[in-house]
């Protein structure tokens, strides 16, 4: 809806117009283009963040080293064993994956890293992570599956963990449990 000047309103552009006379547009060489400001880069924010996933996870922590087919299972002082009971049949609903198959300690550190905290930002719940059962590796021993072990412990992002039923990798993978975000 369009304002209609009031009759004020025009006396007082009559009387603008009086005073200034007659306008003439004066030619302008330069142009200036409009052009958007482009965003800024927040370097410390990211050089923040990657830091952070470089800390998530200690190296120097190093947990018993498990074997192909030893099944993984834990949980946080607090979880409802109903619900652990849930997450180990594979009753939850897996809303997110992580396939670490044939990938290096450094490289599945880092993705699991910038998995757990896009899951956060997503806010998801059950994951299922696939560490595999270690035959490929040098020795034929599951060096992923142990490393996971202990870098799912020491986030507190994780409450619980545990191997997933044999449909879903059994020993392989890991069905995991996240902390809901707070508000």
């Amino acid at each position: 809806m369009k304002h209609r000047p009031s009759k004020l309103d025009q006396l007082d552009i009559a009387l603008f117009r009086e005073d200034v006379g007659d306008i003439e547009q004066i030619p302008q060489e330069k142009i200036i283009p409009a052009t958007k400001r482009p965003q800024p880069i927040p370097r410390f924010r990211k050089q923040r963040l990657d830091q952070e996933f470089n800390d998530v996870f200690s190296e120097e922590y190093e947990a018993k080293a498990v074997g192909s087919e030893e099944s993984l299972a834990f949980k946080r002082s607090g979880i409802q064993e109903r619900l652990f009971s849930r997450l180990r049949s594979g009753r939850m609903h897996i809303e997110a994956e992580l396939d670490l198959h044939g990938m290096t300690i450094s490289v599945a550190h880092e993705a699991l890293a910038k998995f757990i905290h896009d899951c956060k930002h997503y806010e998801i719940r059950c994951t299922r992570i696939i560490h595999g059962k270690g035959w490929g590796s040098k020795h034929h021993k599951p060096v992923l599956k142990t490393k996971l072990n202990s870098w799912l412990q020491q986030t507190d992002d994780v409450l619980a963990f545990c191997s997933a039923p044999i449909e879903d990798g059994g020993t392989g993978a890991v069905y995991v449990l996240l902390r809901r975000p707070s508000k």
